[in-house]
């Protein structure tokens, strides 16, 4: 058994008789939320409809809070004051820039989050026991950059590559290690770097600029929550490019590796909210990582670009969108 399979078996089958327990006859529960995305997107839809499965239904025992969604980065410390002040039953929150505002909001309200890497940013003190006030998903999926870029340098043979950079949530070391590799394969791999939306366009221009043939969009909240910006910018740079999430295939995103955002929220966070609202305490449910990660490919996309994508290629894909 993986370390991830024996954190899966922890959240799932150890706590089963706690999550068993029926929530209160009577009681209305009620959620904060600090999320970027909007609410009617098919991860928020996986996540409450799972919800409804559980006996927690928006409208009848459970109050959503509505204005905590589609937020920006400078509006998550004043909506994380509020819902405390609300007194809130827990806080949902996805992106390290929304964990940290809960977390400096209150250190009593449960808080359930969704982070790049839940130990290394401080949020908990580890993976099968958090601790304090806050669990959750780690998807540690900047770990899957390099794979990226293996995936990217397969279906874009060149020997100039670039890679968009969020450096709010990429070291110095990782960047290092990408360029390491690339250039182990003969290739040089230019860092593009932003820290906020305003800056994506001008580090897209500037990596087509470099002469990079293809583009590795690296994980970030930030760059995933922008990508109507990027999407259509790099169509229009005419520059191949993949992303962390598989799903942004069905965007219209040329290659995408990675878990799911619905089974992420559908499976395992609307897991561990219900075992939080049954009144298990966050320190006793162990933070999860997902553990299917899958290669989707845009094959319309591909055509637009004059990209021909070997059979080979799109054989090893777990999705093909044509």
């Amino acid at each position: 058994m993986t370390r991830r399979e024996l954190i899966t078996a922890i959240g799932g089958a150890t706590l089963f008789p706690l999550i068993a327990r029926a929530q209160e006859t009577g009681r209305t529960y009620r959620l904060g939320s600090l999320q970027f995305s909007a609410p009617n997107v098919p991860w928020h839809t996986a996540f409450f409809d799972a919800l409804r499965r559980q006996g927690f239904i928006v409208g009848q025992n459970l109050i959503r809070d509505a204005r905590g969604y589609g937020l920006i980065a400078d509006q998550l410390a004043e909506h994380a004051s509020e819902v405390v002040k609300d007194q809130v039953d827990v806080i949902i929150c996805a992106g390290d820039q929304a964990v940290r505002a809960a977390q400096q909001a209150t250190q009593t309200i449960p808080i359930l989050a969704i982070a790049e890497d839940m130990v290394g940013s401080g949020f908990v003190a580890s993976l099968a026991k958090p601790g304090g006030n806050t669990t959750g998903v780690s998807i540690l999926t900047t770990e899957l950059n390099g794979k990226r870029q293996e995936i990217l340098l397969e279906a874009v043979p060149g020997t100039r590559i670039a890679a968009l950079a969020d450096t709010n949530g990429i070291s110095p070391q990782q960047l290092q290690a990408l360029q390491d590799a690339a250039r182990a394969r003969g290739v040089e791999l230019s860092i593009h770097r932003v820290t906020k939306e305003d800056e994506i366009a001008g580090a897209l221009d500037a990596a087509k600029s470099s002469g990079a043939v293809a583009l590795n969009v690296l994980a970030s909240a930030l760059l995933f929550n922008a990508r109507q910006i990027i999407l259509p910018q790099v169509a229009a740079l005419n520059l191949p490019a993949i992303y962390q999430w598989p799903a942004i295939t069905e965007e219209g995103g040329l290659m995408g590796y990675g878990p799911y955002l619905t089974q992420i929220y559908g499976e395992i966070w609307s897991r561990q909210l219900a075992q939080l609202l049954r009144g298990v305490k966050p320190a006793d449910i162990p933070v999860e990582q997902p553990i299917k990660f899958e290669l989707a490919i845009n094959l319309k996309a591909a055509k637009a670009l004059g990209l021909t994508l070997s059979a080979t290629f799109v054989a090893r894909a777990d999705k093909v969108v044509e």
